[in-house]
């Protein structure tokens, strides 16, 4: 489960997260007198951003979308979704890191394991030849006798090492999401909990589906304009 179905998952994810990525469009931001490419490229590369003092309100009449709402430079708290075109890659790293513990021990253990418990298992073998392999490895371990302390030591380093790796991980999230992943959980189940006019969706906080981006140019007379877009975040 740590070492396969983990790292499995996690780079299918990354795999499905980089064709929609880099071979189909993963941003769509709306703007007038802006050509839809231009602003699509320099939103995806500056990032977008919500408004978090503008999460609550009625879609449609107060807000656009929740986090999406008219602000004011300087007071209103401006927050960016940095981690959006990192995704891809963060699922990958995270699939490396749970696989080097099996790594290491592979290659540590060299399949000594297999070799010690060879055609015990087999039912085609003979219970005299299976008697003969149990006797060889009795003799083994008492010949050997508190000779393998190296070997168990570096099985109790990749047994560390899984569980430096699983703890790092919920610290490497946190720090990706900017500080939201360790509390993600307990806010979306106190969130259905809360009255509809009070509460403030921490799905959209984090994973926001819609977000504003600011693109700036040259009008006609040389003064610089400033264009405010919605982007859809299909990822």
């Amino acid at each position: 489960l740590h070492y396969k179905a983990t790292v499995i998952i996690l780079i299918a994810f990354s795999l499905l997260v980089t064709s929609r990525q880099y071979i189909g469009d993963p941003i769509d931001c709306i703007v007038d007198e802006i050509p839809l490419n231009v602003m699509d490229t320099y939103c995806w590369i500056y990032s977008t951003f919500t408004i978090p003092n503008r999460l609550t309100g009625r879609v449609g009449l107060d807000i656009v979308q929740p986090g999406v709402a008219s602000h004011t430079d300087g007071k209103d708290e401006v927050k960016y979704h940095k981690y959006y075109q990192w995704v891809c890659f963060a699922l990958f790293f995270q699939a490396m890191l749970f696989y080097v513990p099996r790594y290491l021990w592979k290659t540590w253990e060299g399949g000594r394991i297999k070799m010690l418990v060879l055609d015990l298992n087999y039912p085609i073998v003979s219970e005299d030849c299976k008697t003969d392999r149990k006797r060889l490895l009795v003799d083994y371990f008492i010949t050997n006798l508190h000779m393998q302390n190296f070997y168990a030591f570096r099985f109790f380093i990749c047994e560390i090492l899984n569980f430096i790796n699983v703890v790092g991980q919920i610290f490497f999230m946190d720090y990706f999401l900017d500080g939201e992943f360790s509390t993600y959980g307990r806010d979306v189940l106190s969130f259905t909990e809360m009255e509809p006019e009070e509460r403030e969706d921490p799905m959209s906080r984090v994973f926001p589906k819609v977000t504003k981006c600011t693109f700036h140019k040259y009008g006609p007379s040389g003064s610089v304009q400033k264009f405010d877009g919605l982007c859809v975040l299909p990822l």
